[in-house]
Parts: structure tokens; sequence; C-alpha cells
């Protein structure tokens, strides 16, 4: 048997039908570009709303993401109360719970064993002084030796704290950067003394920058004492907060459970009742973070597609309005062979071809906008969303050009001649 032709074969001949229905569609574009451009407006607006809604909420997430890395993913915080509470009856709750104390944290230091670090924090605002420079309002913090692995700090000059220190009387402290150039301008704050809430104490110690914290609070503008010379000097019987390391993140739950059990072990809580302290931790804020964005990103994406849904009406009616206008082509082409599937794709690579265009005016239009929020947040505009808009673009005109492709394609050859 005699085989045919490649360019018989129907790969091929699709292959064909489609460089031709790409060819028919851009010269139609070509040829009516006023009527399509006005017609892209829709589409433009949904575009430039996708993309700047995308960039937004991955810039919110980065910046969200670097803020609380300072929480550490593998730290727990044993305080009085919980991070996030939902309603006032259970604020009040909170109210009612016993402070943590000292000899609970030891307790919970010698009995914990899945654990790498536990530490104690105790915190308040204090003025900071050096000679005749001073910072009004210093984040002091309290704690021992074991911060440096709870905190996930490093030191930038100096050392920190040390065990004899943390426990003892030495009136020592490590500064944040911020503190220690505002303190020092370009002078080495280490081997100098400074006034904490007026007493002296000897810098030790300068921390490497750790930026700020939901945007809120500056970490770098702090100092770290001692806990004892912070309870001592300061606040004689503070609430404390206990930080714990877990050994491993595979160990992390187990963590949870066992201090969990500790604490109502030393803290006397009857089986059957609740706890009457809060164990967070980082995840909390990723929950409720994600719940927000979940939220804007819901209302971003109904603007979104309301704007899309008018765009596709409007492609759907220019493409019936191309239809009747090329009726008598369509029967030309259909009477010399063309088949339904050559008619479809092309009149479905027209309507994708105009959302195409309108999807990349919106994207010019979005990038000045993208630069601007570059200014406030870690957004830039990434391939990955230039590729989503692109996909929305094509799939919308594919969607909305579908019906009018189909009646054009159904077109009876010999009814289509005939029109005027």
């Amino acid at each position: 048997m005699r085989r045919r032709p490649r360019t018989e074969e129907p790969g091929m001949r699709f292959f064909f039908e489609l460089i031709e229905g790409v060819r028919i569609a851009f010269d139609a574009v070509r040829a009516n570009k006023m009527r399509a451009g006005l017609t892209t407006l829709g589409i433009v607006i949904g575009i430039v709303t996708v993309t700047l809604m995308g960039t937004a909420i991955e810039g919110l997430k980065r910046g969200f993401t670097k803020s609380i890395s300072v929480l550490g993913t593998d730290v727990l915080y044993v305080q009085r109360f919980d991070w996030f509470i939902n309603s006032h009856a259970e604020w009040m709750k909170a109210q009612r719970r016993r402070e943590i104390t000292w000899a609970q944290y030891r307790d919970l230091e010698r009995q914990v064993s899945l654990a790498r670090a536990v530490a104690p924090y105790v915190e308040g605002m204090l003025p900071v002084k050096y000679l005749n420079r001073n910072s009004g309002s210093v984040h002091v913090v309290g704690t021992t030796d074991q911060f440096l692995i709870t905190g996930g700090i490093s030191i930038a000059d100096g050392r920190f704290l040390s065990a004899s220190e943390s426990g003892g009387g030495r009136p020592v402290c490590v500064l944040g950067a911020v503190t220690a150039t505002n303190l020092f301008h370009l002078e080495r704050a280490v081997g100098h003394r400074v006034h904490i809430g007026g007493y002296p104490f000897e810098v030790i110690g300068v921390l490497e920058p750790l930026g700020d914290f939901l945007g809120a609070f500056n970490l770098d503008n702090q100092v770290i004492i001692p806990v004892r010379q912070f309870t001592s000097l300061f606040m004689p019987f503070p609430d404390y907060t206990i930080q714990v390391k877990a050994r491993d993140m595979d160990v992390l739950e187990d963590t949870r459970e066992e201090v969990r059990g500790i604490l109502r072990k030393i803290r006397h809580v009857a089986p059957g009742k609740e706890d009457d302290f809060a164990i967070n931790q980082q995840d909390q804020f990723i929950k409720t973070f994600d719940r927000v964005i979940g939220m804007i990103a819901t209302a971003g994406l109904f603007i979104t597609g309301l704007s899309l849904f008018v765009g596709g009406i409007g492609i759907m009616n220019i493409m019936f309005v191309s239809v009747a206008e090329r009726t008598k082509e369509i029967g030309v082409r259909k009477a010399i062979g063309a088949k339904r599937r050559a008619i479809l794709t092309q009149f479905l690579i027209e309507a994708a071809a105009i959302c195409l265009f309108g999807g990349l005016i919106g994207l010019a239009i979005a990038w000045p906008g993208t630069l601007l929020l570059g200014r406030f947040m870690p957004a830039t505009l990434s391939p990955m969303i230039v590729g989503i808009a692109i996909l929305v673009s094509l799939v919308t005109g594919v969607v909305a050009g579908f019906f009018p492709a189909w009646r054009a394609a159904r077109m009876n050859p010999v009814d289509a001649l005939r029109q005027e």
C-alpha cells in the first residue's frame, strides 16, 4: 500500500491549520485595532488587579516570614497569656491566671529532657545613657546565657552573658545594633559603661542586626542584661516568659507535651482542669496570617473575577460581531474544504489574541505599581506572577470566544455564501 505524503498526516494537517488560523486571526485583530483595544479594557483592569494583588501578597508573605523568623520554628514560649485571644471572656479568664515565677522556671529547666536550652525572659522599657548621649526608651531584656541559643541571636562584637554572670550580681550588658550606634556612633562600644535606668553597666557585647518584628517593633533597639540584675534593680516580682528550644524539629510536639505536663505538675493544676498557662509558638502567627491573607486574596479574586467576567462578555460580543461580519468568508473557507476544527481554531485564536493583548497592556501598567509596592515591602514582579497573568488572559479569551467560534464552525457553507 502506498504511504500517504507527510503533509496529509493528521498531525501535520492540524499544525498547518493552526498556523493558518494564527495568521488569519492576527490579520483580523490588526484590521480592527481600535475595536480590539476598547474591548480589552475589562481584561486590562483584571490583569492589573491580579498582578498587583499577587505581588502584594507575595511581598507580605516574604516580609512576614522574615519578621517572625526571630521567634524560631523550634522554640516554645511558656507565658501567662496566649498570643491570640478571641473573646473578652477568654481575656478575663487569662487575667485570673497565676504569674510564672522564677522557681517554676528552675523546676522546668531541671525536669525537661527534650529541650536543647531553656531561658527565662523578662522585659521593660528604660532609658539608656552614655556620657551625654541618651536613648530615651530602650527595650531592656533580663535573661540568662541560654538566651543566646533560644533567642537565635548572634554576636557582632565582644561576647554574650556567661553562666556565672547570669546568676551573679555583675552588672554587664549586651547592646542591640541600633542602641550601640545611637550611643557610640563610630566608637567601639565594648568595654565602656552605660547607664540603664540610672544604674551603671559594662558593655561586653554588641548583637548582629535583627531587623524589626512585623514592622512595629525594632529588635535592634534593645539591651540584654542578666536576669538577676533586672529583678533586683527594676522589677522584683516579674511575670516570666520561658523560652524552650526543642532538641530537634522532629521532637517539637513531644517537647511541647513534656513541657505542658511538667508545668501542670509544678503549678498544681488538677486533672481535668484547663491549663492556667499558655505555650505559644511561631505557627500560631503563621496560621493567623494565612487566615488574614486568605480573606484578602478572596476579596481580590472576587474583584479580579468581576473585571475578567465583564471583559469576557465584551470579548464574546465582539467575537459574535466578528463572526457575523465574516459569514461569507467562513462560507468560502468551508466550501473549499476547511473543516469545522479549522474554523473553530481560527476564532478561538482571535479571541485569545485579543485577551493576550489586553494582558500585556495590563502587565505594562502593573509593572510601575509593583516598583512602588517594592518601596514598602519586599515585593517584586516575579516570573510566576507574569506567567499566571498571561495564562489568565489566554484562558479568558478561549472561554469567552468558544461560543462565537462554535457558532462559526457549525455554519452551513451554502447558507453562509448566501449572506450579504
